[in-house]
């Protein structure tokens, strides 16, 4: 009986230092290391094989765990090169198991043998072995559950490792998407810049991940100020990169910084897109990513827009006088594509009332409640509602954005960024007189 109090005392001392071991763990290895030391004392044996599976059910090699040590390298080495557990989903197939288990029992060559699966969530995570080399085990109910609590303690240690991991990329993964938020907000203007004869209204709305969406106002003669700023001719521009997070956002940071110098040189909207292409073939090349991109230079004192398209969403043409919308489009591929793309030119005078919408595919592709898309008709239609309203750009924007969120459902969210620019040519205006310092 003292024996026996003895050996209880020395089970529960065990247990709960196994269970401070799990709470308290930070490295997976070193909890497997210590199972198998464990296992044999609970149950009076010499011997214990940990032999822990990964997620893809292949051998975890690196895990493989046995005392005693010094008798167990062999064991470890046959178990290790076992050609079979190299496969994806060995750990899966009960056939393939029994092999493993028939592979320790003759390297055992005899001592008495105990094995148990360590399953996680109906998953086999792996096997546990107990032996004794002297032969035959003197077993019981209570040694098979002591040893069964050991393996569900490991299954849990595996478990909550693989949690943490993701967790870990997981955080990782969120701080990328808040680095490339940052810089994404950090390409888009604060605010719209005053320009003579026009109204304006911009928004990014985006979506869980981050986009590569991207707009901006540019003046072509940075060293004009005041009113003859105002006056001068001014680049609008919007563009989206193809995919998302941080490599997007980079690339568009880039590419922002090439425009905005080429925007300087006062060429017109075709040779800005084809230079602006053949600057950006190298680094485009490598990341596999292409840019599609609306460029426009609106000039106050003749309201004329000239333009040119790489593949962007046509701009929306709100004409005022005809009460009708149209697309503005000009012939031209991706940015980054191909390195001797030509691009296509077109320009167009404005009228008073005129009102025009930039926008990326974020807005059409926008999912509704019923699976369908929100699309270029239904933009257009929600257009040529808010227009004949008679509000501002700011205006304008909203009904758009409310339809929008109207459409897609305020339990849902967008799957990209959805960008909206709104110019609208102010009402009543006669055109300037040239002066000959803007000339």
């Amino acid at each position: 009986m003292e024996s026996l109090s003895k050996e209880q005392r020395r089970n529960q001392e065990l247990l709960v230092s196994l269970g401070f071991a799990l709470r308290s763990f930070t490295n997976l290895h070193r909890f497997l290391e210590l199972m198998p030391v464990v296992a044999a004392r609970l149950v009076g044996v010499e011997g214990a094989l940990l032999v822990p599976f990964q997620p893809d059910g292949r051998l975890w090699r690196d895990n493989l765990q046995s005392i005693p040590a010094n008798q167990s390298q062999e064991l470890i080495r046959k178990v290790a090169a076992f050609e079979p557990g190299k496969s994806i989903g060995f750990g899966f197939d009960d056939s393939q198991i029994l092999a493993l288990d028939g592979l320790v029992q003759r390297q055992l060559n005899g001592a008495g043998l105990f094995a148990t699966s360590i399953v996680s969530r109906g998953r086999h995570r792996g096997r546990l072995y107990v032996f004794d080399p002297r032969g035959a085990l003197a077993w019981s109910d209570i040694h098979r559950r002591h040893i069964q609590f050991v393996a569900d303690l490991i299954a849990i240690a595996i478990e909550n490792d693989g949690l943490l991991q993701d967790s870990r990329r997981h955080k990782r993964l969120d701080q990328q998407l808040s680095i490339g938020a940052e810089i994404q907000a950090q390409l888009l203007p604060d605010s719209c810049p005053v320009i003579e004869g026009v109204d304006l209204a911009a928004r990014c709305r985006p979506a869980f991940q981050v986009g590569g969406d991207y707009y901006d106002f540019m003046p072509t003669r940075p060293d004009l100020i005041g009113s003859r700023r105002e006056r001068g001719r001014w680049a609008l521009v919007i563009g989206d990169v193809m995919g998302k997070g941080v490599p997007a956002g980079l690339l568009m940071t880039m590419l922002r910084g090439m425009l905005r110098a080429e925007v300087l040189s006062g060429l017109p909207p075709d040779r800005i897109l084809h230079d602006l292409n053949q600057l950006a073939q190298e680094d485009f090349s490598q990341s596999h990513r292409f840019v599609t991109l609306f460029y426009s230079d609106f000039d106050p004192r003749t309201r004329r827009l000239r333009y040119a398209n790489a593949a962007h969403n046509p701009p929306l043409l709100w004409r005022e006088q005809q009460r009708c919308v149209s697309r503005l489009d000009a012939p031209g591929l991706l940015i980054g594509l191909q390195p001797d793309a030509e691009f296509g030119s077109n320009e167009v005078p404005l009228e008073p009332g005129d009102v025009l919408l930039y926008y990326t595919d974020g807005v059409t592709e926008a999912p509704g409640m019923t699976g369908t898309r929100f699309e270029e008709a239904r933009l257009i239609r929600a257009l040529e509602s808010a227009s004949r309203s008679g509000e501002g750009a700011q205006g304008i924007l909203d009904n758009l954005f409310s339809r929008l969120d109207r459409f897609v459902g305020n339990d849902h969210q967008l799957e990209d960024d959805a960008s909206m620019v709104v110019l609208k040519v102010k009402d009543g205006l006669t055109l300037p007189s040239v002066s000959s310092s803007l000339a």
